[in-house]
């Protein structure tokens, strides 16, 4: 059992942290409130922690935790997802401090705090009397709410599952439960405590039905089902993550700058040929290079060109029938029911002896994109949802033009960048893909996308 030097309490506002740590002090577990709150440092009235002022604790945030790690009993504060980002990981990193992740449902949890600032009431004890009030619903206010709370959480799982560490989890109705406040301590060394009762210091402020409490009841519950708690219209995503390519980018030197980051599969020889009509362009950079880059072309624009994919798999599917790839075509063939000729007889494969082999390999698409096949998922057909997200750990672009309109879409960027130009025309579709059943199958297969980047069905 590991033996905890700190603690850390991941909560969020009226989730019942207050009572979690009068519990905690009562039992000679310190908490030191909210530390890292950016606005005061542990309590609203309290100038400095362990003689560290706000101006301290901000130019050092982890000397203020080192005290607690050094003391001789185990201390820890609160933290929420608005405190200082700069003490997440070192938090995480280290085993020896405790993780209690302290949850609530997020709509009581929004509710009690509108009421809090109608009333200006942020606790209640037994001798003081609760303030009637009703609020009204803000649905824009609760999303964003909801969508902080649920990010902090996914975050600090993340954090756990990749450092194989684990937590404490209370829900806010387990704080007055006197055996899971026992099995708290007990978690935290404190193994010499029969019982653990909870702290009575301070009791429920708005022990009421929820349409009692909001003014329009009707329309929040509209707004709960519409923000779809059970997730019923994700579109799920088993692609692995694609880091951003780089070294594929192009530059080039006409007006401010052009960087060009193109997607596998799209028009990326059209729009290469189009740049260095422009001027100069250079390839095959290194990430420092490319900062270099930018830094020295001030008001550069980036690009991507998004191709319907459609024709992006028929092209696909032909760079692999030409491709010298002799064992993924016999693995299609073997295993995923893409009945591909022999490799000698794929040379005389006309269009429409294509077509059914290209359905065979729409439908293979579909299942390698959701993670049903042991074949790693090649760059010429990965999603470009994914492919743009791989962009965005480098820089995302300023521009994300569709083929059928980058005549007009890269020109309209070229003024930007001084460069007075239209884009590109785009090339011919072939009429052999204007077919239902293929519209079909591409879209099985690359629903991520069209939902996306609202392709059409017909390319």
């Amino acid at each position: 059992m590991t033996v905890f030097r700190s603690f850390v309490i991941f909560a969020g506002v009226r989730t019942g942290s207050n009572l979690l740590e009068a519990t905690l002090n009562a039992h000679d577990i310190a908490c030191f409130g909210e530390a890292y709150n950016p606005y005061f440092i542990g309590w609203p009235d309290q100038e400095t922690l362990y003689d560290m002022t706000l101006a301290d604790r901000d130019a050092d945030p982890v000397a203020l935790w080192q005290h607690m790690v050094n003391a001789r009993k185990v201390k820890g504060f609160r933290y929420f997802h608005d405190h200082d980002p700069r003490m997440f990981q070192p938090l995480m990193d280290d085993p020896t401090c405790a993780k209690i992740v302290l949850t609530r449902n997020p709509l009581d949890s929004w509710v009690s705090t509108q009421l809090a600032y109608a009333t200006n009431q942020w606790k209640l004890n037994e001798t003081e009397t609760p303030i009637p009030a009703q609020v009204q619903f803000d649905a824009a206010g609760f999303r964003d709410s909801l969508a902080a709370t649920q990010g902090f959480l996914d975050r600090i799982q993340h954090g756990l599952q990749i450092r194989g560490q684990t937590a404490f989890w209370l829900n806010y109705d387990d704080l007055r439960d006197a055996q899971v406040m026992t099995g708290l301590l007990h978690w935290l060394g404190r193994t010499d405590l029969e019982r653990v009762e909870p702290a009575q210091d301070q009791v429920p402020q708005n022990p009421r039905e929820m349409s009692e409490k909001i003014s329009n009841f009707d329309a929040m519950q509209a707004e709960i089902v519409a923000t779809d708690p059970f997730q019923l219209h994700r579109i799920p995503g088993f692609e692995p993550r694609r880091g951003p390519a780089v070294p594929s980018f192009l530059t080039a030197e006409a007006g401010q700058g052009l960087l060009f980051m193109p997607v596998r599969g799209g028009p990326t020889g059209t729009v290469r040929r189009w740049l260095e009509d422009l001027g100069r362009v250079e390839g095959e950079l290194t990430r420092n290079a490319l900062r270099q880059w930018k830094r020295a072309h001030p008001g550069h624009r980036s690009l991507t060109v998004l191709r319907h994919p459609l024709p992006r798999a028929w092209d696909a599917f032909n760079a692999m029938l030409s491709a010298r790839a002799p064992e993924l075509r016999d693995l299609l063939r073997r295993v995923h029911r893409v009945d591909l000729p022999a490799d000698e007889a794929l040379s005389t494969l006309t269009e429409a002896g294509k077509l059914p082999l290209f359905a065979a390999f729409l439908d293979f698409l579909r299942r390698n994109l959701n993670g049903q096949t042991g074949l790693p998922t090649h760059p010429g057909w990965a999603t470009q949802a994914q492919v743009l997200a791989g962009f965005a750990e480098f820089g995302a672009p300023d521009l994300i033009a569709r083929e059928d309109r980058m005549a007009a879409e890269l020109g309209f960027l070229a003024r930007a960048a001084g460069i007075d130009r239209d884009g590109p025309a785009p090339e011919p579709l072939p009429d052999c893909l204007d077919d239902p059943a293929l519209r079909r199958a591409a879209r099985a297969a690359y629903l991520r996308d069209y939902v996306a980047f609202g392709f059409p069905d017909r390319p």
